[in-house]
Formats: structure tokens, C-alpha cells, sequence
């Protein structure tokens, strides 16, 4: 077999180091909020940990944006790689704070890191009580800036380019909402502060206190998970503040075009897309189910049963990874109720949205498939329309659904070649598959599997869930086939 084109133009890796400057100088910024947060609250000492970790970003992404200019097109080969390689290097910057501040080892301080950009919600702190408010600040902010996607971000300033579509579409996004993808994704941005703003509102309403408010905004309509607190939102005993947060989850994990949509007064829309005729029936049998099992077992009473399944499944279908019931709590749902929130996880939330997992769209195709394939069977001379309604009436055609298949196909591979190497270490088969399904699909909800203690090994195959979750498994894939072939051919 030949391999050819393998290598990236010079042109084509100038302009990748080039964007990597712009975007760790706008990380290097973006790293001075939390200095503020410090000052605020009388934790100066704290202050030099962002400082140098601010000026040693900014330091490296101007070498890169000196010494390196954009002198071609990237292909979208080489904007995937782009993405893959750049979340890396963002995810290793912004682990500095938590490592100079001594909270953390590196290692630990990567883990957080890459935790909170991906947007999953693990956490290597021992004990988030007693954790600072600006280092708080900084890990709702990482996934924050994780939801809207750090690239994402970046494009709003970027000048017009056909760069610009191939790195959108990089990081695990597809839909257009305006003509050009910068108006996109400035209209993604304004919607993303609107919500931003509604959420925090809302918390203060429910009343959580202000900077609660804007940390658990950060995190929920992220579908972060990072919570201020080892009971996460059960800390509160608040059941208009667990409303509110089930409400910003649900915002989350919604798509950027629906929410368009609705803004623009197409209400119709969101109950004809075939994300939420996905997703409102999967919300409603998880609950249903997982509360008669948690009855049924006389762990609570009917409407604590109720309350508790009905947080928990949109917390794991949301992908945010928010708790009212603890580790070892939830551990007793070892069953049925576990079984449900792992399937839910895999599952995920909506395309073009803040979550993870295999997506709604994707589960619908599939669903739909099946239905395809059982009228082909039925009426083998007949022409089955393969149509569905998300944003528009779409064509299904042959090569989406086989990409859909192959993508399925891929994600459960490795969420299997994870949970066989977790178990060399840990035996419970049920924890396993529920909190790798959880770092995969980037949720964090978590039974108690993953601590600080837990061995290295764990942690880095986590660590390469959280990452091949967040960027859809395709850039990954190519990130680490193209090296491979390339040293195959030189054998």
C-alpha cells in the first residue's frame, strides 16, 4: 500500500504554530480575571501563580505568533491536527495555576485542567470545600471557555479565511447558523453571554449566593459539572436551586441552532427537531424507570425517589455531571438505576451544543435506520424516503448514515478498550463501565472510582477519554494515525 500526502506543507504547519500564538496569547489574557477574584477576596498570595502563568502563555504565544506566520490554507487534515495538538498545549497552560499555587502536582493539575476544558467535571482536589474562590474561578471559567470551545473563540476575532470553516468544524461542529461561519460564531458567543447572564440570575433568585451563581452558571450551562463542594448541588438542600440548575443543564445541552430559532420566535422548531423528540422521551423513560427501581428498593420514599432520578438522568443525558446524591450514594443505584445513567452518558446531548457523547442526532439516525431497514425489508421493491427534521428537513443519504455507524462503532470501541484497562486496576464492573462511560462522554458524574489516589495509569486513560470526547474521536484518529503511517512507511 502507498501512502502519500502524509506530511503537512510547511506553509500549511507555519500557519498552525501562527493560530497556536493567537490562541495561548488569548489564554495568557484571559488567565488575569481570576488575579481579580483574589484580590476581591483577600488572597493575595495567590495572585503570582496566575501572574507567572499568564505571563509564561502569553510568552510562548508570542514566539509562536513572532516567528511563525500564516502562509497557506490549512486543509482540514491539517486544521484537525491543529485542534487536536492545540487542546493539549492549552490544557498543559492552563494547569499552571493549580500547580504553582501548590495545590496540585502537575500531574494532578493536568488532570483538572484537562477535566474542566473538556467540560467533564472530575476533580483531583481533595477537598473542594476548603478550595480558594479565584482557583474555584478559574476551573468554572476553564469550562466556561471549554463549552463554547477555546477555538470557537478565537474565530469571533480572527480575520475572514477559509481556515475559519475547516477549524470550526475541528472542534466537533458542523451546523451554520448565519451564511458565514464568523457570523456563526459570533452569534453562538452572544447567545452563550445571554444564557450566561439568565443563569446567573436565576441561581441569585433561587438563593445561591453571587459567586456561587456565576461559578455554577459557568459550569451547568457548560454541561461542566464542576461543582464548589464535595456534595456538589446537593451542598445547598435546595430544591428550587436543583430547578434551576436542571433547566440551565437542559440550555446546555441544546443546540446553538435551536436556540436561534427560538430567539428568532420559531418555536415550532424545537418541537419538530429530531433532538428533542430524541431527547425529551429518553429524559422521561430514564426518570420513570430509575424512580420506580429506587422505590422499589426502599431506599426513599416516592417523591424522593422522584427528585433524586429525575436530577441525575438530566444531569447524565445533559452530560454536565452535577450530583445530589454522593459517590457512595449513588453507589447503592449498583443495577438498574446505574445501568440507565451509563446508557444515558453514551447517549449524550445535542449536537452543536456544550455536551458530549454520541449526540441526539446521532441516536436518531440510528433509531431511524432501523426503521429504514425493517420498510426495506417489508416493501423490498418500494422507494423508503430517509428524511428526518433538525433545523430543516434533511436527506439521509448512504454516506451519512455509514459515517454515523462508523462513528457509533468507534466511540464504543474505545469506551471498551478503556473500561478493559480501568479494570486491570479496579474490579467492580459496574463502577467501571458507569465512570469511564462518564469520562468519555464528558460528564463527571462519578460513583466514587475516581480520587486523587487513584493510579496513574486510570488517570491518564481518563485524561484521554475526556479528550477524545470533547473533539468526537476524528481528529484524535487522525492525530495519532498519520505519525503512525508515516513511520511505517520509512520501515
Amino acid at each position: 500500500m502507498k501512502y502519500y500526502a502524509l506530511r503537512l506543507r510547511k506553509g500549511e504547519l507555519h500557519s498552525m504554530l501562527h493560530y497556536t500564538g493567537y490562541i495561548c496569547i488569548l489564554l495568557g489574557l484571559l488567565m488575569l480575571l481570576p488575579i481579580v477574584v483574589a484580590l476581591i477576596y483577600g488572597e493575595v498570595k495567590l495572585v503570582s501563580s496566575f501572574l507567572y502563568s499568564s505571563l509564561i502563555s502569553i510568552l510562548i504565544g508570542a514566539i509562536f505568533y513572532r516567528f511563525f506566520k500564516s502562509r497557506g490554507e490549512l486543509s482540514l487534515r491539517g486544521a484537525m491536527i491543529f485542534s487536536s495538538s492545540l487542546w493539549l498545549l492549552v490544557c498543559a497552560l492552563g494547569a499552571l495555576p493549580y500547580y504553582l499555587s501548590g495545590y496540585l502536582s502537575y500531574f494532578d493539575a493536568y488532570f483538572e485542567a484537562m477535566s474542566g476544558f473538556t467540560t467533564t467535571g472530575f476533580s483531583m482536589f481533595p477537598n473542594l470545600d476548603i478550595v480558594p474562590y479565584s482557583i474555584h474561578f478559574w476551573r468554572g471559567f476553564t469550562q466556561w471557555l471549554g463549552g463554547i470551545g477555546i477555538i470557537v473563540l478565537a474565530l469571533v476575532i480572527l480575520s475572514p479565511s477559509r481556515n475559519i470553516m475547516r477549524l470550526y468544524i475541528s472542534e466537533g461542529r458542523e451546523e451554520r447558523l448565519l451564511p458565514t461561519i464568523r457570523s456563526t460564531v459570533r452569534i453562538i458567543l452572544y447567545i452563550y453571554l445571554l444564557y450566561t447572564l439568565i443563569s446567573i440570575i436565576l441561581y441569585l433568585v433561587a438563593g445561591m449566593p453571587l459567586f456561587d451563581s456565576m461559578f455554577h452558571a459557568f459550569s451547568a450551562l457548560s454541561t461542566g459539572g464542576f461543582a464548589m463542594h464535595n456534595s456538589s448541588i446537593a451542598y445547598y438542600h435546595s430544591i428550587w436551586i436543583e430547578i434551576v440548575a436542571m433547566i440551565v443543564m437542559i440550555m446546555g445541552a441544546t443546540n446553538f441552532a435551536v436556540h436561534y430559532a427560538i430567539l428568532k420566535g420559531k418555536w415550532k422548531e424545537y418541537f419538530k427537531d429530531i433532538e428533542t423528540r430524541v431527547s425529551w422521551p429518553l429524559l422521561i423513560l430514564g426518570t420513570l424507570i430509575i424512580t420506580m427501581f429506587l422505590y422499589n428498593m426502599h431506599y426513599y420514599d416516592i417523591l424522593s425517589s422522584l427528585r433524586y432520578s429525575i436530577f441525575q438522568v438530566v444531569s447524565a443525558l445533559s452530560t454536565t455531571g452535577f450530583q445530589t446524591v454522593s459517590g457512595p450514594g449513588i453507589s447503592k443505584w449498583a443495577g438498574l438505576g446505574m445501568f440507565i445513567l451509563t446508557i444515558l452518558m453514551i447517549i449524550g446531548a445535542g449536537s452543536c451544543s456544550t455536551g458530549g457523547g454520541i449526540k441526539w442526532i446521532r441516536f436518531g439516525i440510528m433509531l431511524k435506520g432501523i426503521s429504514w431497514g425493517i420498510k426495506s425489508f417489508l416493501f423490498p421493491k418500494a422507494k423508503i424516503p430517509r428524511k428526518i427534521h433538525h433545523i430543516f428537513d434533511m436527506n439521509i443519504s448512504k454516506e451519512i448514515f455509514e459515517m454515523t455507524g462508523l462513528f457509533v462503532f468507534a466511540y464504543i470501541l474505545i469506551y471498551v478498550i478503556s473500561v478493559m484497562i480501568v479494570l486491570f486496576y479496579y474490579h467492580n464492573i459496574g463502577q467501571v463501565l458507569f465512570e469511564v462511560a462518564s469520562a468519555q462522554s464528558n460528564v463527571g458524574l462519578s460513583c466514587g472510582l475516581m480520587t486523587p489516589a487513584s493510579p496513574a495509569i486510570t488517570k491518564l486513560v481518563f485524561m484521554l477519554d475526556f479528550w477524545v470526547g470533547r473533539l468526537e474521536i476524528w481528529p484524535i484518529l487522525l492525530f495519532i494515525t498519520i505519525p503512525l503511517l508515516n513511520i511505517k512507511r520509512r520501515i
